[in-house]
């Protein structure tokens, strides 16, 4: 079958307008992310620099009769802040090189770009490395892995969640940045809704605060408890408490 010049010509039009269509779209997208940064860092820049401005005004709000246990409450607050901002630098660091070395090991192409991936969704409970795995499950089948590799890559997955779940967050993030599932996942689709990407990022610290403010003040304490993971009253395994006992020595 021949194609004449007049519709070889619409061909050519059509693609090249899917292309252009393309291009529109890639540009906007990389535009939003930038957009989105600049605006995080302006509202944190922000924030840290009106921060005794902000602590003035609340404990302006509290009066004089609560000023100490607001000062407590504000303290908190930043502390936990603080701190689960640096486990999760932490831990991420801590997952780059674990995925770094396993997906080396495995063969995986682009093993260490992978690796940062995977720690950085980390940032995203229960749902973030599962992305990451899965991408670089795709991507290594596109790229014609072995099953081999791709059964490792799941082992490796698995078995880095168990030292996470059982050694990292235990050490690293401990029990005042703990919100169970429920409450982790709501707040994670709140933040989405509210912020998009940047809203996912900063659901968790936020929740945190908001649970660090309910335990704080007699009214909000059971909501504090509800946010809360449960806890058990059960002992620790040995194997962990042996390897807290090898990080405090």
């Amino acid at each position: 079958m021949l194609i004449s010049f007049s519709q070889q010509s619409e061909i050519l039009k059509n693609e090249q307008l899917s292309v252009g269509q393309i291009a529109q779209i890639i540009f906007g997208s990389v535009a939003t992310i930038i957009t989105n940064t600049i605006l995080v860092l302006a509202y944190v820049f922000l924030l840290l620099f009106y921060r005794t401005h902000i602590k003035d005004f609340l404990l302006r709000l509290a009066g004089q009769d609560q000023q100490n246990e607001t000062e407590l409450i504000i303290h908190g607050v930043t502390h936990v802040s603080q701190e689960y901002l640096l486990g999760m630098t932490k831990m991420s660091f801590c997952l780059w090189v674990m995925y770094g070395i396993a997906f080396s090991a495995l063969g995986v192409e682009n093993a260490l770009f992978f690796a940062i991936l995977c720690g950085i969704l980390e940032i995203v409970p229960y749902l973030g490395n599962l992305v990451g795995t899965i991408l670089t499950l795709l991507i290594a089948a596109i790229h014609g892995a072995s099953p081999m590799i791709l059964v490792g890559i799941v082992t490796t997955y698995a078995t880095i969640q168990f030292i996470q779940g059982w050694v990292l967050e235990p050490l690293i993030l401990g029990a005042q940045v703990k919100i169970n599932p429920l409450f982790t996942i709501l707040a994670l689709i709140i933040g989405q809704l509210v912020w998009g990407i940047p809203g996912v990022f900063l659901a968790i610290p936020v929740i945190a605060m908001v649970k660090i403010m309910c335990d704080h003040v007699d009214a909000l304490k059971p909501y504090g408890f509800l946010i809360g993971e449960i806890k058990h009253e059960k002992h620790e395994s040995r194997f962990i408490m042996r390897i807290k006992s090898w990080f405090k020595k």
